[in-house]
């Protein structure tokens, strides 16, 4: 009787403390696998970002609602402060004082240029998108010196899907991706298999799960965040999620 109640007692402070746990609301990008992404007619949240984010302020005893969002959304969302942060966000001139920015980044990830299959095999660089039409998707987060470049003729796409079919149908020269998402995309679309390839670099970039200004928590929340990030860098947990997360997608 006495290791029953014992048990019992056990489990009332655990509900209780579940009960009590601080629960907060985070937007959660719907189209960027294998990172983060919307599944199922439940749009359920997805990816390595999104299991990162959930398990770092887990730690800190902190639950996470994903609101499952179009990018665009995300960042506006967090904007108002409807929601503590948005991610995954790059920093760039142009919105480093829109947002609260933990030090350490969530990853880090190659902005590519991709070309036609029948492009010269070289590998190129920003400047030699001068003079050439490149497509990006409109809402996402790129370098502000290469969006505002007089020498390049840009065309906005509303996704990453789309801007691929653009580039086969010979509306631009070039278009930027990230490369893993770029790559699993066409890995996953038979439409694309043999029609496009990688040929450049413009630079590896951070993601961030960018604070909200306007949230009231916006600060202490990104904090915590920032604290627990590290620790999960300092003991391991990180590289073991990240190893875990390639070893699933079959890579290196």
């Amino acid at each position: 009787m006495r290791i029953v109640a014992c048990l019992l007692a056990w489990l009332a402070l655990a509900l209780c403390g579940r009960a009590g746990a601080e629960t907060i609301r985070v937007a959660a990008e719907d189209d960027w696998p294998p990172y983060s992404q919307a599944v199922g007619a439940e749009r359920r949240p997805e990816g390595f970002a999104v299991d990162l984010v959930r398990e770092v302020f887990a730690s800190q005893g902190i639950q996470v609602e994903f609101v499952v969002v179009p990018f665009a959304r995300c960042l506006a969302y967090t904007t108002k402060g409807s929601v503590v942060g948005c991610f995954d966000v790059g920093m760039t001139r142009a919105n480093r004082h829109e947002y609260i920015w933990h030090p350490t980044p969530l990853l880090e990830e190659e902005l590519s240029i991709f070309a036609r299959a029948d492009a010269p095999d070289r590998e190129i660089g920003p400047k030699d998108l001068r003079n050439r039409s490149v497509g990006y998707t409109v809402g996402y987060t790129y370098s502000t010196d290469l969006m505002t470049d007089p020498l390049i003729t840009r065309y906005g796409a509303s996704s990453d899907q789309q801007l691929i079919r653009m580039l086969i149908a010979g509306r631009v020269d070039y278009v930027l991706l990230n490369r893993l998402p770029a790559e699993r995309r066409i890995q996953a679309t038979p439409a694309f298999h043999g029609k496009v390839k990688r040929v450049g670099k413009v630079s590896m970039d951070g993601f961030w799960l960018a604070f909200s200004k306007a949230h009231p928590d916006g600060q202490r929340l990104a904090d915590v965040f920032e604290r627990g990030l590290r620790e999960f860098k300092r003991d391991g947990r990180y590289q073991a999620m990240m190893t875990a997360f390639r070893q699933r997608l079959g890579l290196p």
